[in-house]
């Protein structure tokens, strides 16, 4: 059992930057993958970034590629996702998960452990 929580979320404006964590709980993450997902309202749930605990091996959607990073800090078991040059349509609920699997997934349904979400907003 994995027990995650996130942090970070917030209001800023456009163009701004925001980092978001999510704090580890329960299990060493050694064989685990890592993703971030957002929901906005009335959408479906969203894959944004991911990272191969053990190796690091990142991906990203397409849609934040070059302006967001996902990183990892072992010592603190905490991921984080900083996310820069924000945009309106980043707008969402923005969730840590974890998975028991050595290999990118992009599909939400492949994770087995969530946090509860952290707003964020970017307003124009």
């Amino acid at each position: 059992q994995v027990q995650l929580i996130e942090s970070g979320g917030g209001l800023v404006q456009t163009g701004g930057s925001l980092r978001l964590s999510c704090a580890a709980a329960g299990r060493t993450l050694a064989t685990y993958t890592m993703g971030w997902f957002r929901q906005a309202p009335g959408k479906e749930r969203e894959f944004v970034a991911e990272i191969i605990w053990n190796y690091g091996d990142t991906r990203y959607a397409d849609s934040v590629k070059g302006r967001f990073t996902i990183s990892r800090a072992n010592a603190k078991n905490t991921m984080y996702l900083q996310m820069n040059s924000l945009k309106s349509e980043d707008t969402a609920v923005y969730y840590c998960a974890a998975r028991n699997m050595i290999a990118l997934s992009t599909a939400p349904q492949l994770y087995a452990y969530w946090g509860q979400g952290t707003q964020v907003t970017v307003s124009s």
